[in-house]
């Protein structure tokens, strides 16, 4: 092992590669190609805190769950499922595919023996949200073209649509139960501390899932139910359609008739992001049309400060932002992208905060050892380093990842429907009904064959720790060079 560190070593010192960080080095977002280029290394910089994919770990987690965070780390199940659809975005806007077989590998891991994002691991933290989250990159590979998985798994509209049919069927429940109305409640086990709540996230992501399912099959059953989670969450005041603000949650024990009126960047996105979607199913009328507006103007009102992306419930006081709140800026600059392509009305707008935000957002990635760590509070004008147990840098990270890829949608295809979108639309008809495929898995105990990335992954980490991870990551940004 010494003799091949040694070897590498002198590889990449022959290519004139330094195999140590340049401190205080600047992201350049001027131009398209220096946008990727910086892309590059904000992805490599983020995927260095993935261990997924390395020997003994669980493909598609990030380390946690916070629960444990002195041993492993401080990020939940569902931020597995964050990462591994900002990297089919980076995929989408930059073309390299450096990253494509972590990616697939994390999205079938975690899918559980149904293929419904139910995975033995997470039962103990999962919520509807928590899934729905999962299914979400799932839909957005399907969308944006992302390689096919293996032949005998489960393809991308599979996953997307067992999740969909899961949360049906709990939707049918509440209705029967007659509590609240309808709605999703944000934990999925009746045990969990949280079942006795129902919330804009878990509704919300439902009404997008739908909302996108609906429009890249053009089957009106999924616009039904987008239509209906719509309706319920006006119908509770989660989502005000006179204003667009959206609304946290509200408790069963009160019929939802007591609102939580924290708002949050995540929530509001989901819906509005859904809303497009369906306004773009429909042929642009007039009702869906009004609604994304007043979204829009919603969401650019609250959670942008001086045209730079600022989450309300937390920035004004720095050790309220917990490791999930530290993601959402990323989602708001992903999700207004979309939204840009699929209602080019808001597009003249959008763009032009967009890469003010994202500015602020590359400018203040100075901090740590390497120089270019970044941190979250971006209106501040220079690198803050959250600290605490709160984050070790995975949402930082990958918010300003997508803030800079959101500059680059202007370049890309819009999100692609059955009719357009090439390789496999449907490999199991039946996922999410109960029927295990092959694929997928869900816990740390299945046989899958690590990757050949897998394998070299764990060698170098564990023989060599920071300097080899560093050879690998030059390695990785090498090949997508």
């Amino acid at each position: 092992m010494v003799t091949t560190l040694v070897s590498a070593l002198a590889a990449f010192m022959a290519l004139g590669v330094s195999v140590f960080p340049v401190v205080n080095a600047e992201y350049d977002i001027s131009t398209r190609q220096a946008a990727i280029d910086s892309s590059r290394t904000l992805a490599y910089d983020l995927m260095t805190i993935y261990k997924g994919n390395q020997s003994g770990q669980i493909p598609g987690l990030l380390p946690g769950p916070p629960s444990s965070r002195t041993t492993e780390g401080v990020y939940w199940w569902w931020q597995g499922g964050a990462l591994m659809g900002t990297m089919v975005d980076y995929y989408h806007y930059t073309g390299d595919d450096t990253y494509n077989h972590v990616v697939t590998e994390g999205l079938l891991w975690q899918a559980g023996p149904n293929n419904d994002y139910m995975p033995p691991n997470a039962t103990a933290e999962l919520s509807n949200d928590d899934q729905c989250q999962w299914a979400i990159s799932a839909m957005l590979a399907a969308e944006n073209g992302f390689p096919n998985p293996p032949k005998g798994s489960a393809q991308w509209l599979d996953l997307a649509n067992a999740v969909y049919q899961s949360q049906v069927r709990r939707w049918d429940q509440e209705e029967k139960s007659d509590v609240c109305g309808g709605g999703l409640r944000w934990q999925v086990p009746p045990t969990n501390v949280g079942y006795d709540y129902k919330n804009s996230a878990s509704t919300g992501c439902f009404f997008n899932l739908a909302s996108r399912l609906a429009r890249y099959t053009g089957n009106a059953t999924y616009a039904a139910s987008a239509e209906k989670a719509w309706d319920w969450l006006v119908a509770v005041k989660l989502v005000d359609a006179t204003t667009g603000a959206v609304a946290d949650g509200a408790r069963t024990s009160t019929n939802c008739s007591t609102v939580n009126t924290a708002q949050f960047s995540l929530n509001a996105g989901y819906i509005l992001e859904g809303s497009a979607f369906l306004y773009n199913y429909t042929n642009g009328t007039e009702t869906w049309k009004d609604r994304t507006n007043t979204l829009a103007t919603a969401i650019l009102k609250t959670f942008f400060k001086g045209e730079v992306a600022y989450e309300v419930a937390c920035e004004p006081k720095h050790e309220m932002c917990t490791s999930d709140m530290l993601m959402y800026k990323g989602f708001l600059h992903r999700w207004l992208a979309v939204v840009s392509q699929l209602m080019p009305t808001l597009e003249a707008t959008f763009s032009s905060m967009l890469q003010k935000s994202a500015a602020a957002a590359v400018a203040q990635c100075t901090g740590g050892k390497s120089g270019r760590e970044c941190g979250f509070y971006w209106t501040e004008g220079k690198y803050v380093s959250t600290g605490g147990t709160a984050s070790s840098g995975a949402g930082e990270q990958m918010d300003v990842l997508a803030a800079v890829l959101s500059t680059l949608v202007g370049g890309v295809s819009a999100p692609a429907t059955a009719n357009s979108a090439t390789g496999t639309v449907s490999g199991n008809p039946a996922a999410g009904n109960g029927t295990t495929t092959t694929g997928g898995g869900g816990n740390a105990t299945s046989t899958a064959p690590p990757s050949s990335t897998s394998s070299s992954a764990a060698v170098y980490m564990g023989a060599s720790g920071v300097l080899m991870s560093a050879l690998v990551g030059l390695g990785a940004l090498a090949v997508a060079a």
